[in-house]
């Protein structure tokens, strides 16, 4: 059974730096389209970066745009966001997903819609 787990998350004052992981099993990253999401209390999951299983650079969204990263390393089947210049509107709780398909476009790639796995989310706090 595939299942991701996070880590990572924490409390940091306004422009620290904070790293995200994301640790799969049961399922070979290289091979899917991955990403990172976030999601504020009664509001939707908002996509934050994303990778296709069909190859590429990362996606971001704009409000993320210079400030994070998103990186893979496949032999430990593991992705990360490392976020810099934090500000307190990051303060949500961030989620790893994956899904076995092929987006194409970063419209595709920051929609929740269609990653099948996802991690139980991992709260990040930017306040001083």
């Amino acid at each position: 059974q595939a299942q991701l787990v996070e880590s990572g998350g924490g409390l940091v004052q306004p422009g620290g730096s904070l790293g995200l992981s994301c640790t799969a099993s049961g399922v070979t990253l290289d091979y899917y389209t991955i990403g990172w999401f976030r999601q504020a209390p009664g509001k939707k999951r908002d996509g934050v970066s994303a990778i296709s299983s069909g190859g590429g650079n990362a996606v971001y969204a704009d409000s993320v745009k210079g400030r994070f990263t998103f990186s893979r390393d496949n032999a430990k089947n593991t992705m990360y966001l490392q976020m810099n210049n934090l500000k307190p509107e990051d303060t949500v709780v961030y989620y790893c997903a994956a899904d076995p398909g092929t987006k194409v476009g970063s419209s595709w790639l920051l929609s929740e819609i269609g990653y099948t796995y996802w991690g139980q989310g991992t709260q990040v706090t930017v306040s001083s």
